[in-house]
């Protein structure tokens, strides 16, 4: 599903370029849990935004489903991200005046989804992380968790075969992150590729394989980085 050849990526700062990104190989097969475990500053954001289409690498190959990404315009890269990556982040990033509902409606609204089936997605998926009772409530009157699950339901909402969160429990308190993990383990047990960005060894360990970055080069052992 996901595969990364010798990828490399650097940023400019001034006259320099700062690499980022060294050598970078990784393969995610279909209906796998991967956890990407690094400090701040390893390099695991920057893998993070090339795997979801967000940014592209210097030089390397990255083939998604097959289809060489390199070679996507940007139309074509929208509508991978539209149709085959959801994003979980850290923070939450819900319109602060829009309803639970209107929240999880908006992407599905941009791919103009029919108005049927737009409220059938909304509804089963706010019921699936446990918010059907929230669905009127803005982000302001919900707990940081239960924004985050508003947050998952718009991602669920549109359906995408691969889930890439980032730190998604890091802004909350250790039960929220407990809730979180266990919907995002239930979306894996589902049938979803989830690739999760974490520097806490302990929500690593949810996964079912754990790949370690640090100094911009990845590795199967913690030992080597």
């Amino acid at each position: 599903m996901i595969r990364l050849r010798h990828i490399y990526k650097s940023y400019r700062m001034g006259s320099m370029a700062v690499p980022v990104l060294k050598d970078i190989n990784l393969h995610v097969r279909p209906q796998e849990f991967l956890s990407i475990l690094g400090p701040s500053g390893s390099g695991k954001t920057t893998l993070m935004n090339i795997i979801g289409c967000l940014d592209v690498p210097d030089e390397g190959e990255y083939l998604l489903d097959g289809q060489p990404v390199e070679s996507c315009g940007e139309d074509e890269l929208a509508e991978i991200r539209g149709k085959k990556i959801g994003f979980i982040f850290q923070q939450f990033h819900l319109l602060p005046d829009a309803t639970a509902y209107e929240n999880v409606e908006m992407p599905l609204l941009y791919h103009k989804i029919p108005a049927a089936e737009r409220k059938a997605r909304v509804e089963e998926t706010l019921e699936r992380v446990g918010l059907a009772d929230r669905m009127t409530h803005k982000p302001a009157q919900l707990s940081g968790g239960q924004q985050q699950r508003v947050a998952i339901a718009r991602v669920l909402a549109a359906r995408p075969s691969i889930i890439l969160a980032d730190e998604p429990t890091g802004n909350l308190d250790s039960g929220s992150g407990r809730e979180i993990m266990d919907i995002i383990r239930g979306l894996w047990q589902a049938g979803n590729t989830i690739v999760l960005i974490t520097h806490d060894i302990h929500v690593a360990n949810e996964a079912q394989r754990k790949v370690y970055v640090r100094d911009g080069v990845l590795s199967d052992r913690e030992e080597d980085i």
